[in-house]
C-alpha cells in the first residue's frame, strides 16, 4: 500500500459574500469550507520535532481568508477557482479536494455545495498554465 498524507480543514466558516438575492430569496447564514490537501508523507513522518520539516499551512489559511473577504462573488465556482489557485502556489500540495457549502437552502434547512477534486496531474497542469 502506498503511503498517503492529507491535511484536512473542516467546517471553516468563511466570511464570503456569494450570490445575488432578491427580497423573497433565502439568504444563506453561512458559507462553510472543507479542504483536503494531499502532501508528501515525508512532510508528516519526520525524524525530529521541527517546523522546518513539515508543511506550514497557516499562510495558506490566511490567504484563503483574504480571498474570501476580497470581493463580493457571484458564484461559488469562482471563489473555489481562486482558492485552488492559491493552493497551487504550494508545490508541497500534490492533490486537493475542496467543497464550499451554504446553508440554509430552503425554509431554514438544508445545505448546498460545490465540490472540486484535483489530482496530481490536474495541479501540475494548472501550475504549468500559470507560468
Amino acid at each position: 500500500m502506498t503511503r498517503v498524507a492529507k491535511i484536512e480543514l473542516r467546517e471553516l466558516q468563511i466570511a464570503a459574500a456569494i450570490g445575488t438575492y432578491v427580497k423573497s430569496d433565502i439568504v444563506p447564514d453561512a458559507h462553510i469550507l472543507d479542504l483536503t490537501l494531499t502532501i508528501s508523507p515525508d512532510l508528516v513522518q519526520i525524524s525530529t520535532d521541527e517546523m522546518a520539516l513539515v508543511f506550514d499551512y497557516d499562510p495558506l489559511i490566511i490567504r484563503i481568508n483574504q480571498i474570501a473577504l476580497g470581493q463580493k462573488y457571484e458564484t461559488h465556482e469562482y471563489l473555489i477557482t481562486l482558492i485552488v489557485q492559491a493552493c497551487a502556489d504550494y508545490y508541497q500540495i500534490v492533490a486537493l479536494d475542496i467543497c464550499i457549502m451554504k446553508h440554509p437552502v430552503l425554509a431554514g434547512t438544508g445545505s448546498l455545495g460545490m465540490r472540486l477534486t484535483l489530482e496530481t496531474q490536474d495541479l501540475a497542469a494548472l501550475r504549468h498554465h500559470d507560468t
